[in-house]
């Protein structure tokens, strides 16, 4: 083991759903390269809207009491992390994008702690939507100064009934090159440490 730790953070209310599953095959493939791993799903907790208040600004603690702290420190501690989210709309689903717009506004207060981590989106959706919810969580990472590795097509995948990911060839393989090129980059950054 490396002791370098990626989290998945999935942003889909279904326990076991296509997200959940996509990023759990993610994370598999993370924790062959070597790495250890950690899963943060959304479902079930409280993850309030940011309320612009900039309370964080000063005291350098969100002024809104959920269950967002909790995860901003799990990721602050890791070396990457991956947002998965479901296409709603076109779009990210509205729990990923209220914990981003939460850790974007703690992570600047408190020193842009993401800052030079890796990272990357991933997103599923029934047929189509799925690049405009990467970019919305992309601008994310890019924003924080994170490194995003690539794949060999953008990180998503096509279902809609559960299970339905796991028949998408093309994107699980595109989620496992995805891995395996997190995992390089983090062996990469650490040797040069």
């Amino acid at each position: 083991m490396t002791n370098l730790t990626v989290v998945g953070v999935s942003g889909s209310p279904r326990a076991g759903g296509n997200t959940e599953t996509l990023l759990r095959h993610t994370l598999g493939v993370c924790a062959a390269e070597g790495l250890s791993t950690d899963f943060i799903s959304l479902r079930g907790l409280r993850i309030e809207p940011c309320r612009a208040c900039r309370t964080c600004s000063r005291s350098k603690v969100c002024a809104v009491t959920d269950d967002v702290p909790a995860i901003f420190d799990r990721l602050a501690a890791a070396d990457a992390f991956i947002l998965a989210a479901p296409v709603y709309f076109s779009g990210t689903a509205g729990q990923m994008k209220c914990l981003i717009d939460r850790l974007g506004y703690l992570s600047m207060a408190r020193g842009r702690v993401f800052e030079r981590k890796v990272g990357g989106p991933m997103a599923v959706a029934r047929r189509a939507g799925q690049n405009f919810a990467l970019a919305e969580m992309m601008f994310f990472f890019l924003h924080q100064g994170m490194i995003v590795p690539g794949s060999t097509y953008w990180n998503m995948a096509i279902g809609l009934h559960e299970g339905d990911v796991s028949e998408d060839a093309e994107g699980l393989r595109t989620a496992e090159n995805f891995a395996r090129n997190l995992a390089w980059t983090l062996k990469k950054l650490r040797a040069a440490d």
